[in-house]
């Protein structure tokens, strides 16, 4: 008898602690908050102006002028090169103006005669002195002919690198993207290059240019029509004698 009642306060107690943890696992389930679903990032931006943007940095251009052992002197075009450079300086250089010699090559002596003339030549567009600078170098290879190096910073927008391929381009495990019918990584590049190559003033890109001065004198003649109640239009006789002849009519 007595092992009996102390099986059945075994059992009445394994019961309550059953009911214990089922009451416990119950209340934590109530508990339990749906978290958002994660979702993966993109690889890289869809738009091809995000993925190969047009940045606005400082770049050199620069010249070079070939010159030989046997004379001093510059062509008419390579003339045409530096005065062209000088004059194009004054309106975009954001620098000096450095000019690199050979020194110490067959042509050594003919590049200094010629230097003299490029100085002159530089002066007479408007550059001032103190924005040209002389340095000299020894070139590292023999076998390439020393020349006349002229260059100075300016204001220039690039792109790119381009020929990039992170990605197939065909249907691969590799590639998610070809089934989403999404434009691969290099797209655009190439039209992102060219037109920051292309475009004259790189600020353009980043904010538009204030406007220039009416033209004063054409306003104050239509002002004058407008006053006087006549058509501010401009006659142009020549476009008469573009039409048809009525010969024959």
């Amino acid at each position: 008898m007595t092992i009996t009642a102390k099986s059945s306060a075994d059992r009445r107690r394994g019961l309550r602690l059953a009911a214990t943890l089922i009451g416990v696992s119950v209340a934590l389930s109530a508990c339990k908050t749906f978290e958002a679903p994660i979702v993966a990032a993109e690889p890289y931006p869809a738009d091809y102006r995000l993925r190969h943007p047009i940045a606005v940095t400082e770049a050199d251009r620069s010249i070079v002028v070939f010159i030989g052992t046997g004379r001093g002197g510059m062509t008419a075009g390579q003339r045409a090169d530096v005065m062209g450079m000088a004059q194009t300086w004054l309106r975009e250089g954001t620098g000096g103006i450095s000019i690199d010699m050979p020194t110490g090559t067959p042509n050594a002596r003919a590049a200094h005669e010629t230097l003299r003339e490029i100085q002159a030549m530089i002066a007479a567009a408007g550059v001032p002195p103190r924005a040209v600078s002389v340095r000299q170098y020894q070139p590292k290879d023999p076998r390439f002919m020393a020349a006349i190096r002229l260059n100075y910073p300016k204001i220039a927008a690039t792109a790119g690198p381009c020929g990039i391929w992170p990605e197939d381009l065909g249907p691969s495990i590799k590639n998610p993207s070809y089934f989403e019918n999404k434009s691969y990584y290099n797209f655009g590049c190439a039209s992102q290059r060219n037109l920051a190559a292309m475009v004259d003033e790189p600020s353009d890109l980043v904010q538009p240019r204030a406007e220039t001065p009416a033209y004063t004198m054409r306003r104050n003649v239509a002002f004058e029509k407008y006053r006087k109640g006549t058509s501010t239009t401009t006659l142009y006789p020549e476009a008469d004698r573009a039409k048809l002849s009525d010969t024959g009519k």
